[in-house]
Order: structure tokens, then C-alpha cells, then sequence
């Protein structure tokens, strides 16, 4: 077998490997929201699976993305980068108007979703995929030149800038953050310079600090997270609890639907701190197994990168796989060691934007186009 066919082979073995983590992801998620919602659902007067549903709604959007982003050649998105970068500008523009607060009405002090008819959207969601596209597609064509700073990263930072600041504006620190260091990891793996980043970092660390302090809620988010957070304070209290669910949890769980945590003691438990109560109902177990099929569906992610067929298709590989690692490390991280800085939506998006990330992924192409180079 020659390497040229071994290397297409691993690449299919790889992607049907993402593809049934992915679905299984998906199932689990959604059997998930519904044993965290039901009970919660019924008691505030609504259908005890209407979270689920929405949460299937939603991953049978995600079908249909996947369907239709399988068999577009992923360098369609190359020449159309600039087109949805505009298209996303336009649509974080809508929350900071003062005038549009019908579509975009506030939600617990921020404006983060816009109403388009029978359809929600969350702008700084689709920002971080238009990013991604339009990064790759940059650093792609500059080659060599990304290890300027005047030629190299300067304009990368004019244009990101501005869109990062329409997300904060919102506001949503976390998000504005999360797109700025996707933005830097597809700019890194390019072959940007690390002293460039360092030099951005020294400017950088102050707004970010200035950001943090200016609210006094993120403050406390901090000092809950370093231990010195009163536990009777909102962080503090919310922290305790999950904490306090994925011990009760054990090494098997105590049942699927069974937990207790989710009776009003842990807030947002089919959102925000749905890995809390995967910890409790499934136990030691069924959280590693977990975080254990998102690692691996990182991983081959990355490895999909090494094997793409040009420069744009290892840099947005690589970076909608790191797009997906925050929403992993967030649902876990957040039910550790702080509250999420997130306005979550009534289901978890993460085994939609699985399915839609296997799709994108260059490797359906691997095998049947060759770069020059």
C-alpha cells in the first residue's frame, strides 16, 4: 500500500471516528437536558421535555448543516471569508443599537440574542466561526509575511478589534475573549512569532484586567475561584453546589433522573452546570467517559489538521477544532471552580456545533484534491 493511500485511508478511519463520537455526543446530550429540565420545566407550568426538544431541535439542525456543509469543497469558504465576516459584524451591530431592543431585548443586564422572526440567534456564536474562516483564510495567503508584525499581525488585529469590541459591548467578556484567542492559536499555528503575541499581551493583560474590574460581579467570580469567596454569595453558593452534586455522584452515579441537586439547590442545571448533574446521575464514570469522547474528538480534530491537503485547510481545521474546546472546558470547568460568565440558552449547543464542525472539516477532501506545494 503505497503512503499516499495510507494517508487517505486514515484520514476515513478518522472521520468516521469523529462521526460517531459526534452522534453519540449528541444523544447523550440530549438525554442529559432532559433528566436536568423535566422536573424544573413542569414546576415554572411548561411540558417537562420542552428543553430537550429544543435541545433535539437543535441537533437536528445541526443534521442538516452537517449534510449541507459534507458536500461543499471547504474552500468555499476561503473565497467567501470576507462575505461572512460582514454578515456577522452586521448582526453584533443589532444589540448595541438602542433602538432595536424589540429583536434584542436585555436579558440579566446584557443584549447577547436577536430575535429574526420564529428564529433566536446569538451573534457572538456565529462571530467565533466567522473568525475562525477569516483568519485561516489570511494567514493562509500570507505565507512567510505572518512573521511580520507591521505586515504579519497588524492587520489582523485592525480588523478583529473592532468585532471583538461589538461582543464586549454586549457585554460578554468571556466570548470576546474566547474569539481573540482563537483568532491567536489559528495566527500562532501559521507561524506568527511568539514575541509578537508577548509584545500584544503586555497591552492586552491591562484592558483585560480593567474589563474584570469594572464589574464587580466578575471580581467575586475570582475570588471564589482562588478559595476566598464567601460560599453564601451567589459564585460562592453556586460553586458549592455542583461541587456538591458531582461528589454525590460516586463512581457509578445515583441513576439517570434521580438526581437531587437540579430540585432548585443548583441554578441553569440543564445548562450552565449540566456536567454537574452528568457527575451526580452518572458518577465518576460517566463524567470521565465524558470528557473523555470530547479529548478524542479534539485530538482527531487536530490530526485531520496534519493531513489536510493545503495551508487554508489545516488552519481552519485547527482552529474549528479549537473553536469546539472552549464549549468542552466551559460545561466542566464552570462546575468546578466558578459561575459561567454566559447567559445560557434553554439547551447546551455544543452537540449541535459538534455535528457542524465534523462536516466543515476538510478531510472529506483529502483524498480527492492535492495541493501543489
Amino acid at each position: 500500500m503505497s503512503p499516499a493511500t495510507r494517508g487517505e485511508t486514515g484520514v476515513i478511519w478518522e472521520s468516521r471516528m469523529v462521526g460517531i463520537i459526534a452522534v453519540a455526543l449528541t444523544v447523550f446530550g440530549i438525554a442529559a437536558v432532559y433528566s436536568a429540565s423535566g422536573i424544573w420545566a413542569v414546576e415554572n407550568g411548561q411540558r417537562g421535555g420542552v428543553f430537550a426538544s429544543r435541545q433535539f431541535v437543535g441537533a437536528l439542525v445541526g443534521i442538516v448543516a452537517l449534510r449541507v456543509a459534507s458536500r461543499m469543497d471547504y474552500r468555499f469558504w476561503r473565497e467567501h471569508a470576507w462575505a461572512v465576516l460582514a454578515a456577522v459584524v452586521v448582526l453584533l451591530i443589532i444589540p448595541v443599537l438602542p433602538f432595536t431592543q424589540s429583536i434584542s431585548p436585555e436579558a440579566n443586564g446584557a443584549r447577547r440574542w436577536v430575535s429574526l422572526g420564529p428564529v433566536t440567534l446569538q451573534p457572538s456564536e456565529f462571530a467565533k466561526f466567522a473568525i475562525v474562516v477569516w483568519v485561516a483564510m489570511l494567514a493562509s495567503k500570507k505565507g512567510n509575511t505572518i512573521r511580520s508584525f507591521k505586515k504579519g499581525l497588524l492587520p489582523f488585529i485592525v480588523v478583529l478589534a473592532p468585532v471583538a469590541g461589538l461582543i464586549l459591548l454586549e457585554p460578554d467578556l468571556s466570548t470576546a475573549s474566547l474569539s481573540v484567542l482563537l483568532a491567536a492559536i489559528i495566527v500562532f499555528s501559521a507561524g506568527a512569532r511568539i514575541g509578537h503575541f508577548l509584545l500584544i499581551s503586555v497591552f492586552a493583560v491591562p484592558l483585560l484586567w480593567h474589563e474584570i474590574a469594572g464589574a464587580q460581579y466578575r471580581v467575586q467570580r475570582i475570588f471564589s475561584f482562588l478559595g476566598q469567596g464567601n460560599e453564601l454569595a451567589d459564585a460562592g453558593w453556586q460553586i458549592k453546589q455542583s461541587l456538591i452534586g458531582i461528589g454525590a455522584g460516586g463512581f457509578f452515579g445515583v441513576g439517570f433522573g434521580q438526581g437531587l441537586q437540579k430540585l432548585g439547590y443548583l441554578p441553569y442545571a440543564y445548562s450552565d452546570f449540566i456536567f454537574s448533574t452528568i457527575g451526580e446521575e452518572w458518577g465518576f464514570m460517566g463524567a470521565t467517559l465524558t470528557i473523555l469522547l470530547y479529548a478524542f474528538f479534539i485530538v482527531l480534530g487536530f490530526r485531520i489538521a496534519r493531513t489536510a491537503p493545503d495551508r487554508f485547510g489545516m488552519l481552519l481545521a485547527a482552529g474549528l477544532t479549537s473553536r469546539c474546546r472552549p464549549d468542552v472546558t466551559d460545561r466542566s470547568y464552570c462546575d468546578t471552580s466558578r459561575r459561567c460568565d454566559t447567559i445560557a440558552g434553554p439547551h447546551d449547543r455544543t452537540a449541535a456545533s459538534v455535528l457542524v464542525v465534523w462536516a466543515i472539516q476538510p478531510h472529506r477532501f483529502a483524498g480527492r484534491y492535492r495541493s501543489p506545494h
